[in-house]
């Protein structure tokens, strides 16, 4: 059993995650400051939950007491909030994450930290390997980059087990579709269920490599239990790109009628295509099996359905 610090464990890949971890055997304690994490998304998970924000040092402090590892989630998300709110996304993504490697590097934890491909940003190469020189171009691609960086810096100063994993749009249950910054696929399947019409920002040619979120999180259990680290990032991801137009077609056939759609202006910061090239996630974890995209889409469907 390893003692694991899950940062940002009440929101979406955080909730899902310490539900795995839980079910591995694993003892799990929580850090969220609750502004887009929820309650509701841990109950009946046994985990300790402490209310409170990585950017106050003396409570990481408190909560990293007696951990072995620390999975740092927690980060003010999405690309157009970064660009109306860019002093507060890098206060928390990456000032925060400089007082998580502190608090981890006191107690000799194993730090894993969510990184993510829109660090690649302007480099127009597919796939997206880690040799990639970074462009990014939006504050939020620029704390990410600085998370990472910051983290192996903290690997190879101090000696820190370190893992910098780069999150590939990851989606699936418990992502939220009511706010102004939800992400592509729980707004799709929100405004489909509703028989609203889907915003479609740009002509929906844009592609992605999505992730379900169970996926993550077999990598993130792997990576503790065999405590992985690596002195580069590593793209989690599984390589399988698809554009919006597509995924609008899958989720028609899963409901079994069209959805309508209307197209809008493309998204500030947003980069046109995105896929991940998997060959060093495959050396460090080859036992890890995707969920087929189609997989995923029906089970945040129907948890997105049971919600209404």
């Amino acid at each position: 059993m390893v003692h694991v610090l899950v940062t940002g464990g009440a929101g979406f890949i955080g909730s899902n995650l310490c539900r795995h971890l839980v079910a591995a055997g694993h003892e799990v304690t929580v850090l969220d400051d609750l502004s887009t994490g929820s309650l509701a998304n841990l109950e009946g998970v046994p985990v300790r939950m402490v209310v409170g924000t990585i950017t106050d040092p003396a409570t990481l402090h408190e909560v990293t007491s007696g951990v072995d590892a620390v999975v740092h989630l927690a980060a003010r998300g999405s690309v157009p909030r970064s660009i109306a709110e860019p002093v507060a996304t890098h206060e928390v993504n990456t000032t925060g994450t400089l007082y998580v490697l502190e608090a981890a590097r006191a107690r000799g934890a194993q730090v894993i930290v969510a990184s993510s491909s829109s660090v690649y940003g302007a480099n127009p190469e597919l796939p997206k390997h880690e040799g990639l020189v970074a462009r990014p171009v939006s504050p939020y691609a620029a704390s990410k980059l600085a998370t990472e960086t910051y983290t192996l810096a903290w690997g190879h100063s101090y000696g820190l087990d370190v893992l910098a994993f780069r999150f590939f749009n990851v989606f699936g249950p418990r992502q939220p579709a009511g706010h102004v910054y939800a992400a592509v696929i729980p707004r799709f399947v929100a405004a489909a269920l509703a028989g609203e019409a889907v915003t479609v920002h740009g002509d929906g040619m844009q592609s992605r490599d999505f992730t379900y979120v169970d996926s993550v999180c077999a990598a993130i259990i792997d990576a503790v239990g065999r405590r992985v680290g690596s002195p580069t990032p590593v793209n989690l991801a599984f390589g399988n790109r698809i554009t919006l137009i597509e995924v609008l077609a899958l989720l028609e056939q899963l409901l079994g009628r069209p959805v309508a759609r209307h197209h809008d202006g493309p998204r500030a910061g947003d980069v046109p295509h995105s896929q991940a090239d998997t060959t060093r996630l495959r050396e460090l974890f080859p036992t890890i099996d995707a969920v087929p995209f189609a997989d995923g889409l029906q089970a945040t469907v129907a948890w997105m359905r049971g919600q209404a």
